[in-house]
């Protein structure tokens, strides 16, 4: 058997994990390392798969443990890696873009070229099951002459509307067509070849942070010999919609790339009044085929095939399979479909409108920020919200975020951005140097209970070490009412309303937050940590998420399965009450005290989606979720990861924590009223006004 091509990663994010499960599935292929510039997440992930860990390209590529790689950094850094890594002797796939530009892919092939390797382009979803029969259809006549197609994705980008703002597909308005775009062009030029772009337009702007708009739709028209081509991106709260449509003259085919899924519809020969009822059947036909394979694949398999993993899966099987055997490259994931891709988005973003792609430029800074109140996890949510309410009240902030940007553009002279890492305690003295206040609004959300212990519980106690050494008057932690037991609905829940004794059986997230919140009182108790903790309840308002899960279980923007019947009335509290909150406690004598950030009981998850019906005209379908039902199939889960899948770190969640979720037992907001002289909004009008209103839930 000849010897496996050795594969690395470089870079340990989101879609590591994605590109790694799809090559351990991958015949002739070993995955053997990883290599991030942060040494955590590399040997986090290189722990996880068994893998060696890097944190330099150098060393990965000097440690001779690889004969390819996959770099799955932000965009601006693929073209210089992947030159290094060509130079170096190693064949490259690069995730879309493969650059930023067409000239910059072009110079990645010439480096290929040059070095005698491949370079191959990430377009994973060319390597769907259904695009390869879609394909197949087409060229072999099956659809009859084809004279349209109608490429689309409209998936919600929350990012643009509620965060973060960090991300690199938000830095720019080119950067989300560079980002998206591929994947629509992508299917174009394996379809059809070499596209002519003749009209690009752009649409529905958000403004980001300092009043710098963002597009959240494109529509592009090209041609490609006599087939005409519509691309379109939408990015606001919408039905997905990821689907390749060709019209033919003797079929209409859609792929709905998101689910794998196939429909062709054709004409019939049957009379006037048979025809329409077979044509339908035929419909309806296939859509049942397609559910049950669909059922299937995914229960043989454990969701462990689902589209999007299957996706990569065709890919790797491709691009390994032609490297193993000597044959050419696939021409799907080839260095020259990369460039022809490229070329096509150049091409659409010179067809925009310049003011389109224009940066707002932030204004100039004219004094350096003398920053006395710190807040971890600036970026999130709550910590946007609560960093400019600090400035609004006179005091310059310093925003600790994982780079040195932030959602703050349009406030130079008061805030300051500054990277470290939580875990460095030394850094985290360092940032607290000069600062009063200490706002830790940070959450880890984790897989297992020992990495919940080091990214979350040991992260708060490090931020707390580091307080106690740089002097600090006040440390606001932010802990969550999801650590109580809400399972009563005859329990009223106050201040004094212990988490329980022992909280294994419950979700990570809760357990995790509520060992912080011991931890850290014990720091208080016997070491006299200047230690406020804030739990906020179900935070809505401007900047907040239409798919809030804290409501229910979400299926797209236009569904939701409520936790439990839904009549109950929820602990919502608007984004500026929580803000508001949390600043008085600042000065407030109630050091070693707690409070539960929640408003006055006014609407039920029903009376929440009927509030944004009658507000924005927009009717989501709600289902009440059966909370023994949740139980039940979380149970056969569980036994199946356990034990099928064998993930010993599994944890099954008691039917009092899936109750919690319905949030059936009600607060009590005397004690932040009386304490902190804290006024929540009371008014129900007002209340939606601000909640929903004028929240641009749904980006239009």
């Amino acid at each position: 058997m000849a010897n496996p091509i050795r594969v690395g990663l470089i870079g340990a994010g989101y879609i590591a994990g994605w590109h790694a499960d799809a090559l351990r599935a991958t015949k002739g292929v070993q995955l053997t390392a990883i290599c991030d510039v942060s040494e955590r997440a590399a040997r986090g992930m290189a722990e996880g798969y068994g893998l060696r860990a890097f944190t330099s390209v150098e060393e990965l590529i000097g440690s001779g443990a690889c004969d390819a790689v996959h770099i799955l950094t932000p965009p601006h850094l693929h073209r210089d890696l992947a030159i290094q890594c060509l130079k170096g002797g190693l064949h490259v796939l690069v995730e879309k873009p493969v650059a930023t530009s067409a000239a910059d892919t072009r110079a990645i092939l010439k480096a290929a070229e040059t070095a005698g390797k491949r370079f191959h382009a990430g377009h994973n979803f060319l390597g769907l099951p259904s695009y390869q029969r879609l394909k197949s259809m087409m060229q072999g006549g099956d659809l009859g002459r084809v004279s349209g197609a109608e490429i689309t994705w409209a998936l919600p980008l929350a990012p643009l509307r509620s965060g973060p703002f960090n991300l690199w597909l938000l830095r720019e308005p080119r950067n989300l067509l560079l980002e998206l775009g591929p994947h629509l062009v992508a299917f174009a030029v394996d379809l059809f070849g070499p596209l002519d772009v003749t009209f690009a337009e752009a649409s529905k702007p958000v403004d980001l942070p300092g009043n710098d708009p963002r597009p959240q739709g494109f529509r592009i028209l090209a041609k490609a010999g006599g087939v005409d081509i519509t691309f379109t991106l939408s990015l606001v709260e919408t039905t997905d919609d990821r689907s390749v449509t060709l019209r033919g003259s003797s079929a209409r085919a859609r792929l709905d790339y998101a689910s794998d899924v196939l429909i062709v519809e054709r004409e019939n020969t049957a009379d006037l009044v048979v025809n329409p009822l077979r044509r339908q059947l035929s419909l309806a036909g296939q859509h049942l085929r397609e559910g049950f394979r669909n059922a299937w694949v995914q229960g043989r398999s454990l969701n462990t095939r689902n589209p999007y993993g299957q996706s990569f899966r065709g890919m790797n099987a491709a691009i390994y399979g032609s490297l193993a055997s000597g044959a050419e490259a696939d021409a799907r994931f080839s260095s020259k479909s990369a460039v022809t891709v490229m070329e096509t988005i150049d091409a659409a973003l010179k067809k925009l409108p310049k003011k389109v792609l224009t940066v707002a430029a932030p204004p100039a800074q004219t004094r350096a920020p003398q920053p006395t109140a710190l807040v971890i996890g600036g970026t999130g949510f709550i910590g946007r919200a609560l960093t400019r309410r600090l400035v609004a009240d006179g005091r310059d902030v310093r925003v600790l975020s994982r780079g040195r940007t932030g959602p703050f553009p349009d406030l130079p002279d008061q805030v300051e951005t500054v990277a470290a890492s939580l875990h460095d305690k030394d850094a985290l003295r360092a940032a607290m140097e000069g600062i009063e206040v200490v706002f830790n609004l940070a959450k880890s959300l984790d897989d297992t209970w020992e990495a919940a212990l080091k990214n979350d519980v040991g992260v708060a106690v490090t931020i707390a070490e580091a307080a106690q050494d740089a002097g600090v008057k006040r440390l606001v932690y932010t802990g969550t009412i999801a650590s109580y037991d809400m399972s009563d609905p005859s329990a009223k829940i106050t201040e004094d309303t212990p988490f329980p004794d022992d909280m294994s059986d419950r979700n990570l997230y809760a357990r995790s937050k509520a060992e912080c919140e011991r931890r850290l009182m014990r720091m208080h108790n016997e070491s006299g940590l200047p230690l406020v903790i804030a739990r906020p309840g179900i935070v809505v308002g401007a900047g907040g998420p239409l798919q809030h899960w804290g409501i229910g279980r979400w299926h797209g923007a236009g569904a939701v399965r409520i936790w439990g019947p839904g009549y109950n009335k929820l602990p919502f509290v608007l984004i500026d009450d929580v803000v508001d909150g949390l600043v008085r406690m600042i000065d407030a004598d109630v050091v070693g005290q707690s409070f539960n950030l929640v408003g006055d009981r006014m609407l039920s998850a029903r009376d929440y989606f009927d509030a944004i019906h009658a507000a924005t005209g927009a009717r989501i379908r709600v289902k009440s979720g059966n909370l023994y039902a949740f139980y039940a199939s979380d149970a056969v889960k569980y036994f199946l990861k356990k034990h099928a899948l064998r993930r010993p770190e599994v944890i099954r969640p008691s039917l009092a924590d899936w109750k919690s979720r319905a949030h059936f037992s009600p607060f009590v907001n005397d004690a932040a009223k009386d304490r902190l002289g804290w006024r929540p909004e009371t008014d129900r009008a007002a209340f939606v006004e601000k909640a929903i209103a004028d929240a641009n839930l749904f980006g239009v």
